[in-house]
């Protein structure tokens, strides 16, 4: 797979991404922030790893790596979490940068202040 980013930013997002010589797509439903026992965090820092961590999860199990990402998809609970949520993404993404869309939504469980569904390619 070939990637080429278009016009990224210094915040782990590019404005666009091209995707040329991919033989598999990888949808990847909303992953909350909830532990296969569904327990869920308290801190929002903590909701997004686990979210991420869930997102990661369906990437391995695809044989695929946080590097396909080629699109996300993050809806926030509220706008107050938008800087934390920056500094987690930047965090587990690292210098990698698919194109990104954040949403304030009502989340399906007030429990949950995240949600993250995710396109991968390889």
């Amino acid at each position: 797979m070939k990637t080429r980013f278009i016009d990224p930013t210094s915040a782990s997002y590019a404005q666009a991404l091209e995707v040329a010589g991919t033989t598999r797509l990888l949808f990847i439903s909303g992953q909350v922030p909830a532990d296969e026992t569904g327990a869920v965090p308290d801190s929002f820092a903590d909701q997004a790893r686990l979210a991420w961590r869930n997102v990661f999860s369906r990437l391995a199990a695809a044989g695929m790596r946080p590097e396909n990402l080629v699109k996300v998809t993050i809806f926030l609970s509220d706008r107050r979490f938008r800087d934390e949520n920056a500094a987690v993404r930047m965090e587990v993404l690292g210098d990698h940068s698919p194109a990104l869309t954040i949403i304030i939504a009502g989340i399906y469980d007030e429990a949950w202040l995240l949600e993250i569904e995710a396109v991968a390619a390889a």
